[in-house]
């Protein structure tokens, strides 16, 4: 693995494709800023090797050109701020006004680029747009421009900036710390797993986890499964769910799932209970009841008090630990308890010497919602990403840097 550490950028004019797709309220405030400061260790070691830094991002998803909304020219007040450093920016990531602030850079300062999702090229992976990237560092014929992808997040993406881009660096192109870091911690779990190891699936819908759990199977010891998905489990094997979330069109999957787990000796755990609710609602009626007797008409929100309790010994008793997706609703105060429970059992684990990997958006959510980033192993900035390495074993981010 090549990594930032392998390089000396004194002299040199280094393009950084960081995550900084953040989450920005009304205002156009940052209201969760952990993918920034991920970022921060890469940027300050090309900085203190005296090179000169240009960041280039997406934000959102935007579908007609420039926006307001979506431009990142709101990120560079809380950028300056966290690098104790002013950011100059750039309107375009391209262009004339681009190419002029890239050249006028100095060793020591940093450059922010507009979105670059506001050109419908980089989603394409368009190679043209991905030349013009590179020579805003490789203008000046002297071999002093670089390439670091840093962007984990989006590195399962085949796009101009995150793949593409990295043909125009033959052999000035590596990983920053945050993509470094990601795959030596997901190598952690899915290739060198200490035994035993446990993997806890929730979220929504079967349909975004089959793969991974086909290839789970193969692997852990222990698959817990909560949220809305497990619903379609209860289901296929005859439960009755009410008006529980159901992908009809995956029961034979689950079944499949069910009984292949059952044949490699893996013990899959659905929850024995739920919190139930009559209508999608924080302040809706709710009870308990077992997980596959729910009535007509409510609806599984989260697991139970005994699913908490046969969950927390299954981590307790785990040695490598992988958690994506939540086991209920946890944005709702009422239906946060399932998710809690599973958070606190992972911390108490890493506290006792387990190692624990958390990945995916709701779970990274819910881990800093419940004050407990700290108390696990890492926190994986990609869930997407993740998943799909996992899934395939590579990604285009990483054959872009390690074989283009």
């Amino acid at each position: 693995m090549k990594t930032i550490d392998n390089f000396n950028f004194a002299g040199k004019k280094v393009l950084v494709r960081v995550d900084f797709n953040v989450p920005l309220d009304d205002q156009f405030k940052i209201t969760d800023d952990t993918r920034i400061r991920a970022a921060l260790p890469t940027i300050h070691k090309i900085l203190n090797d005296k090179g000169a830094v240009i960041l280039m991002s997406h934000l959102g998803r935007p579908k007609d050109g420039p926006s307001e909304k979506y431009s990142l020219k709101h990120l560079v007040t809380p950028l300056s701020a966290l690098l104790q450093k002013p950011v100059q920016f750039a309107n375009d990531c391209i262009g004339e006004q681009a190419m002029k602030a890239a050249i006028g850079l100095k060793a020591g300062e940093v450059l922010l680029l507009e979105n670059l999702r506001f050109h419908k090229e980089e989603e394409k992976g368009d190679p043209d747009f991905a030349k013009k990237l590179s020579q805003l560092v490789n203008n000046d014929n002297k071999g002093n421009g670089f390439y670091v992808n840093d962007a984990f997040g989006t590195a399962h993406r085949a796009h101009a900036s995150t793949a593409i881009i990295a043909r125009f660096f033959p052999e000035a192109k590596c990983f920053g710390y945050v993509m470094s870091s990601e795959l030596t911690n997901a190598d952690r779990v899915i290739k060198n797993a200490v035994k035993p190891f446990t993997a806890i699936l929730g979220g929504a819908k079967v349909s975004d986890k089959i793969v991974i759990l086909e290839q789970l199977i193969g692997k852990a010891d222990n698959i817990i499964i909560g949220g809305g998905m497990a619903f379609t489990f209860i289901r296929a094997q005859g439960g009755h769910i009410g008006s529980s979330l159901l992908e009809n069109e995956r029961l034979d999957n689950a079944l499949k799932i069910i009984r292949e787990a059952k044949e490699k000796g893996v013990k899959l755990f659905l929850p024995v209970d739920a919190v139930i609710a009559d209508k999608f609602s924080n302040e809706a009626s709710r009870k308990t009841v077992a997980a596959d007797a729910i009535p007509e008409g409510w609806m599984g929100l989260d697991i139970g008090e005994a699913s908490q309790k046969e969950f927390a010994g299954v981590i307790a008793a785990s040695k490598t630990i992988l958690w994506n997706g939540p086991m209920g609703v946890f944005e709702m105060d009422h239906f946060e308890s399932g998710t809690k429970a599973v958070a606190l059992a992972l911390a108490e684990a890493t506290k006792k010497g387990a190692y624990s990997l958390i990945g995916g958006g709701d779970s990274v959510a819910a881990i800093n919602k419940f004050g407990l980033a700290s108390s696990v192993s890492y926190v994986s900035t990609g869930g997407g990403a993740l998943l799909e390495y996992f899934e395939s074993g590579t990604l285009p981010g990483i054959e872009a840097i390690n074989f283009s």
